[in-house]
């Protein structure tokens, strides 16, 4: 089943059933528009062999980014580059599609005033609310980003409800304690997301695939859970996405990554069994996958439609061409997953990220396991480009506000 076409809903048919799933590439120019380097990483992962791939945290506008090498899908976005990404990363008939995000209360200090669902005062994470009317603006913000997505040669879209941001946030009762219809039940928590994917669904044709990611839990005490999370899948089997992506955790500074888990098999398998029940769209679940064979007992379990790899790509960016290629009793066809002893929180993500850096200028290293480095050289980044970040946006809307003729 591994290498069987998967057709969704609105029709277009996944060549088979690997995703590369969004992952922080922090590879755009720090001014919201991608790289020649990105768009070779795209690549690469279609001449792979992947059904899809997903470009992570790709911003509708800059007012709520997650980092500084995020993709601002704006009116303003720079066109050609944009046009670029979405050719070279679709190619050998692999889908290409931008998730979008509103990071909220993660949003990034020093390029952003982060907000979320309600006020947040802990160490490490402070925020404002978001007032109705910011509120009413999110579902415009997904629509119009969609569109130009289409416009510009992606072939679908995926909306971020996971990992913490923003929509994540107005789902789980931990972040949200609002006292107006978006906050209390899970049916007041989960209006906004709603709301956005009848505006995306609106704003782009209906062969044009829509996806959602969903944590199955924010693992979070107080936070969203199981039963909360298929009571939103269950809502969402009558709203015309194509397929959910499940996957759980958050990025909350302090919070363990299910990234990082140690693990020995996929996540959030047991919870797809759950959903399944709820729902005909098609599932997907991201997160823990090793090895071929965990792939295909998942798959062969009959209650998920794809799986999400991701950490295993960035090891071995053909590694669904490898997997393909393989005899049914093959042996070595799997990545070698690195182990850093102790490692500092976030550490772990860096070294993923500046992996992804190397694949991009075509100079990976597999002996490379330097993790200081790693998180020196990505946070070095990440310094330089929150100033071009605040050269275009900021002195944009400066200049935007500026009372003189």
């Amino acid at each position: 089943m591994l290498f069987e076409p998967l057709e969704l809903p609105c029709g277009v048919i996944l060549r088979n059933r690997i995703v590369k799933p969004a992952m922080s590439d922090s590879l755009g120019d720090g001014r919201g528009n991608p790289t020649e380097a990105q768009a070779r990483l795209y690549e690469r992962w279609a001449a792979g062999g992947v059904a899809a791939s997903l470009v992570g945290e790709v911003q509708c506008t800059p007012h709520f980014a997650e980092k500084p090498g995020n993709l601002v899908l704006s009116q303003d976005a720079d066109r050609p580059s944009f046009e670029s990404l979405a050719r070279r990363g679709s190619i050998d008939g692999t889908q290409l599609w931008p998730q979008l995000a509103h990071a909220g209360a993660m949003s990034h200090p020093p390029i952003s005033s982060p907000k979320g669902p309600s006020a947040i005062d802990l160490p490490g994470l402070t925020c404002a609310a978001l007032t109705l009317e910011e509120i009413h603006a999110v579902p415009s913000e997904f629509a119009g980003a969609a569109k130009r997505a289409q416009q510009l040669g992606f072939g679908g879209v995926q909306i971020h409800a996971a990992h913490g941001f923003l929509l994540s946030q107005f789902l789980s009762p931990l972040f949200n304690r609002r006292g107006d219809a978006y906050g209390g039940s899970i049916t007041a928590r989960m209006r906004l997301l709603l709301e956005v994917i009848d505006a995306v669904r609106d704003a782009v044709d209906p062969g044009f695939p829509v996806t959602v990611k969903l944590n199955a839990t924010d693992q979070q005490i107080g936070g969203f859970v199981e039963d909360d999370a298929l009571s939103v899948i269950s809502t969402l089997d009558a709203t015309g996405i194509d397929l959910v992506d499940i996957s759980g955790g958050t990025y909350f500074p302090g919070a363990t990554s299910a990234s990082d888990s140690a693990g020995t098999g996929p996540y959030f398998v047991d919870f797809a069994a759950r959903a399944r029940r709820r729902t005909s769209t098609p599932l997907m679940v991201t997160g823990g996958f090793k090895t071929r064979q965990q792939a295909i007992d998942t798959l062969d379990g009959g209650n998920v439609d794809a799986v999400g790899i991701a950490r295993a790509l960035v090891l071995d960016p053909a590694l669904v061409d490898r997997w393909r290629h393989a005899g049914a009793s093959a042996r070595d066809v799997d990545p070698v997953v690195p182990r850093f002893r102790a490692p500092p929180e976030g550490g772990i993500t860096a070294w993923y990220t500046m992996r992804l850096t190397q694949l991009a200028e075509d100079r990976e290293r597999d002996d490379d396991t330097d993790l200081a480095a790693s998180i020196e050289a990505y946070d070095e980044r990440d310094r330089q480009r929150v100033v071009s970040w605040s050269d275009r946006f900021h002195a944009a809307a400066d200049a935007s506000s500026d009372p003189r003729p």
